[in-house]
């Protein structure tokens, strides 16, 4: 190994040099020019590695030498390509810092480099064109640059760079058109150039076509916990407790390295009541060196979007996407253009429909709307009100002038101080109201014509009050009011879109639909004493969904429908006995789903389908039919999903119901979903051309009288998902599809045994063969399906009936047990089964123990008892799934010996016995097969998943559901 720091002085030496260095002997090198490049490349790549090292030390940055590995790899450092990489996220998530440490660490592998750091306000004071000219100069490391304009600027940066191989850090960049200015084309650079790019703006990257965005991830709970000690910790004078109060910081920072800076700096050196002091303050009045960080975001917002944002912040964080959408739909908010670009500004975030934000961010968006000192007291002043103690203190209005304009009140506020208040609020537009405490009958005296969205549950006796005049209102919803009308006479509501009531109790008769001429969405929901729905909605030329359910007075003719041209979704269940609908005598192009549960239908079914040739969804549930005919649905091209059933039909008229299975050759391509349930159908009474259905993902055919399929499923490639329970006469499971993923055969008294049905199904995760004989087979059964494909990442339930299932699996007495882990059991095996022998469907919870001596110990080693009417319950969660929805419990245990189980008591009886082991990984020469992107989505509407009762790093307690 070469000396570095040893004076050669000939071309012998520099040989010499080269031989003695680790590997120049084996690449040949003997060249002067070549040794010198070798050497004096490693000993800058070796003070590079040491500089930045020292940096990262010196500044104690917590985590980013992982970080800077990762952005180095996207980089690709020495590919001839002319890379741009754009890094985004929130303000004081570090992303100034990572690119200063990438390049202090490859700058000098380029013929030239740059950091331009803070462009946003150096745009605002200097302008662009100076900004073209402080690159040049740095990258050619001349003097400065002169450009007459911009443009100019452009075509120099092309001239002088197209050949050189530069590095371009742009820090803080908030336009396009200082991107377009200084790095608009990867022709600009000579090979092998990388571009940089910081912003908050993700959409500004987009824009740009940059090759990469790489979103900066925020820091770890460990990682948190570092940086702050580093900043707060006094090891001279430690604060007592000190370790629960800096977890409480860690938590309030939630991995924003900023905040951890900001807050450990100011507490250092203070004593435990002055740590517990600051954190109460944090609650009242945020640090605003980090709010006015973060506020930069939102400054650069247009009006609508700040509006948006704010909404979001008080009432929509973890609430659903739909909910909210219609709010901001109904205040001409525009949101879906407004949430991309708040999405794009990483200020909020979308998760499984829902939004959420960083905990700061949320906390800057109150600020905002609260403000300091007198105005967050004053909640008069704050433009959105969302707290008790806040609505608690506009009990006594001091003005009429308040700035409110949004609120949601929830159950605990005192009603008649809260329709007090509401008769002062003349600016609001949008209100939420949960049922209230000390109700009287008399409600508000006015309400603020503002008004564009209503949601109020429990709204008093009294109609809406005469001096309202909702010419601005787009949705109304009420619940469980005891009001008798909603207002006195005719009411014109120009701008009404969507009404909802649902459980009206005192609610006799529907308002004139005529006055309501925008009206989209009627839905009218559990209102048992409605009799009539008003004529005059026949009318509606504009309504696109209507839901009429559990009226069970409506015993008079539905209003005709045939005007209805937008009609897209209708639904009318369980209504009077046997509620008339009309029959449809026009076409219907835009109706694509029609629910009919307990109508009578005095017409030929075949005009549905002559009549409505766009439909997608039929569902025809009990009702009842005076006009036989063949289902004729020729016309029905794109009908995906049927259900039909019928209570009405017994041993004696079943065959008079044959005629309701439509003609399925003309189906063949769009349908994906069939049940034809409750029908007393016996062998070969059902049609043979469901076999041929090739796009089919769910089939149901319970309650029938049938001994055995007798059309084959091997066409059914695409199923997913198959029903046969209370089949009471089924003796035999057919083949089963290959892709088929759930079963069920429940309440089948004569089935005893799954054969060999199940043998090519290397996906089933989810079977029930319960309330019926036993399956003699269960174990074997099994064992199949943890032998399967789906182990890997997917979980798995079985149901079985019986002791004996019970007693092959080894289940110990009682509602817990505890499971010694293995070396290297992440690696070695995908998941845990976990067996309960129970009445019911209960909870599991695992929590890591200390070791036991054996494998599983039950608390009292003792067997399971044979037990009579019980079921075995065989969970199988995936660790890929524990990873995922439950992070923090899966990440405590990373280093556990021991985990204990206890099976929680089900409301409906008690777990008798319970058994967990761990599932070996698949081996095998052979790659495990995949499912493509559309096979992934359609098995995930059929595979059991777990939803997290509890989690903690010390528990973790699921329930498995289907």
């Amino acid at each position: 190994m070469m000396v570095v720091g040893t004076v050669v002085t000939d071309d012998e030496g520099w040989r010499e040099c080269s031989v003695n260095w680790e590997g120049g002997e084996k690449l040949g090198i003997w060249h002067e020019k070549g040794a010198i490049d070798i050497i004096v490349d490693t000993i800058s790549k070796i003070l590079s590695n040491r500089r930045v090292d020292d940096y990262i030390d010196d500044n104690g940055l917590i985590g980013m030498s992982v970080r800077m590995e990762g952005l180095e790899k996207e980089l690709d450092i020495g590919s001839g390509d002319v890379l741009m990489i754009g890094i985004c996220g929130i303000g004081g998530s570090g992303k100034s810092t990572l690119a200063s440490c990438i390049c202090m660490k490859i700058c000098d592998k380029f013929q030239g480099y740059c950091f331009i750091d803070n462009i946003r306000e150096y745009c605002k004071t200097k302008g662009v064109k100076k900004l073209q000219e402080k690159m040049l100069s740095l990258l050619l490391n001349s003097e400065k640059t002169k450009l007459q304009d911009p443009e100019a600027g452009k075509v120099e940066i092309q001239k002088r760079l197209q050949r050189r191989s530069v590095l371009i850090i742009l820090d803080d960049v908030d336009q396009i058109d200082q991107l377009d200015a200084l790095v608009g084309s990867h022709r600009w650079f000579g090979s092998g150039t990388r571009v940089i790019i910081t912003t908050r703006e993700k959409q500004l990257l987009i824009s740009h076509k940059v090759d990469k965005v790489l979103e900066v991830e925020l820091l770890s709970e460990e990682e948190s916990t570092e940086l702050l000690n580093k900043r707060a910790y006094n090891e001279k004078n430690p604060v007592k407790d000190y370790e629960k109060l800096s977890s409480s910081v860690v938590s309030y920072a939630a991995g924003l390295p900023l905040a951890l800076k900001v807050l450990g700096s100011s507490l250092y050196g203070n004593d435990e009541n002055e740590w517990r002091s600051a954190l109460d303050r944090l609650k009242e009045n945020p640090e605003m060196k980090i709010i006015e960080k973060l506020k930069i975001s939102y400054d650069g917002l247009k009006p609508l979007e700040k509006e948006l944002f704010l909404d979001i912040a008080c009432f929509f964080r973890w609430k659903g996407k739909d909910e909210a959408m219609e709010i901001f739909e109904a205040c001409d908010y525009h949101p879906v253009i407004g949430i991309k670009t708040l999405e794009q500004k990483s200020l909020i975030t979308t998760i499984d429909d829902k939004f959420d934000m960083h905990d700061l961010i949320q906390e800057m968006g109150h600020h905002i709307v609260k403000g300091d000192g007198d105005n967050r007291r004053n909640s008069e002043k704050h433009s959105r009100v969302w707290e008790i103690e806040d609505i608690d203190n506009l009990a006594e209005p001091t003005t009429e002038n308040d700035d409110i304009e949004a609120m949601c009140v929830y159950t605990g506020v005192d009603a008649s101080c809260f329709y007090e208040t509401i008769s002062k609020r003349k600016k609001l537009r949008w209100l939420r109201v949960y049922p209230l405490f000390n109700s009287p009958a008399e409600g508000p005296n006015f309400l603020s014509n503002e008004l564009r969205y209503i949601d109020w549950d429990s709204y008093p006796r009294s109609p809406f009050p005469d001096t309202f005049r909702p010419n601005k209102l787009v949705v109304l919803k009420l619940r469980n009011s005891l009001t008798e009308e909603l207002w006195k006479g005719y009411k014109v509501l120009p701008n009404l879109k969507v009404l909802e009531l649902v459980g009206m109790e005192n609610l006799v008769h529907t308002p004139n639909f005529d006055g309501l001429k925008c009206l989209q969405k009627l839905k009218i929901l559990n209102c048992k004493w409605i009799a009539e729905i008003d004529p005059s909605l026949g009318n509606h030329t504009r309504l696109e969904i209507l839901i009429l359910s559990y009226c069970k007075k409506l015993y008079k003719l539905f209003p005709k429908i045939s005007q209805m041209e937008k009609l897209k979704y209708l639904e009318i269940k369980e209504c009077g006995k046997l509620l008339k609908f009309p029959e449809i005598k026009s076409n219907m192009k835009s109706l694509v789903r029609l629910y009919l549960d307990s109508v009578e239908i005095d017409y030929k079914l075949s005009s549905i389908g002559e009549r409505c040739a766009n439909l997608k969804i039929l569902h025809l549930i009990n009702c009842s039919y005076t006009n036989f005919d063949e289902a004729k649905f020729d016309r029905l091209k794109h009908l995906e999903d049927y259900i039909s059933t019928n209570l009405h039909a017994n041993e004696t008229f079943h065959r008079f119901t044959i005629w309701l299975q439509p003609p399925f050759p003309h189906l063949i391509t769009s349908l994906q979903k069939l049940a034809l349930n409750d029908f007393y159908w016996h062998d070969e009474e059902i049609s043979n051309d469901i076999g041929q259905l090739a796009n089919l993902l769910s089939l149901s055919l319970c309650y029938n009288r049938f001994t055995r399929i007798h059309f084959n499923l091997s066409h059914l490639t695409r199923l997913k998902h198959l029903d046969l329970s209370h089949c009471p006469l089924l003796v035999e499971v057919p083949e089963l599809p290959t892709r088929l993923a759930s079963f069920r055969a429940v309440d089948c008294a004569k089935l005893t045994s799954m054969g060999d049905s199940y043998k090519k199904c290397k996906w089933l995760c989810q079977v029930s063969l319960i309330k019926g004989t036993i399956i003699n087979d269960g174990s074997s059964l099994l064992e199949f399906m943890l032998q399967g494909n789906a182990t890997e990442n997917k979980n798995m339930v079985l149901e079985l009936d019986g002791f004996k299932n019970a007693k092959e699996m080894a289940l110990f007495s009682g509602d817990r047990c505890r499971l010694r882990l293995p070396e290297n059991w992440r690696n070695d095996f995908s998941g845990l089964l976990m067996c309960t022998l129970a009445d019911g469907f209960g909870a599991i919870s695992m929590k890591q123990v200390m070791p036991m001596e054996s494998d599983m110990q039950p608390e009292d080693n003792k067997a399971c008892e044979e037990i009579s009417r019980c079921v075995l319950f065989a969970w199988y969660v995936s660790f890929a799934s524990l990873r995922h929805n439950a992070p923090t419990w899966w990440k405590s245990i990373n280093n556990a010996h021991s985990i204990s189980f206890k099976a929680s008591k089900d409301r409906y009886g008690k777990c008798y016995g319970l058994g967990v082991r761990l599932v070996a990984r698949k081996s095998g020469t052979h790659p495990m097969e995949t499912l493509t992107a559309q096979e992934e989505s359609e098995f995930s509407h059929y595979t059991p998943k777990f939803r997290i009762v509890k989690e903690s790093e010390s528990k973790l307690k699921i329930r498995m559901f289907a």
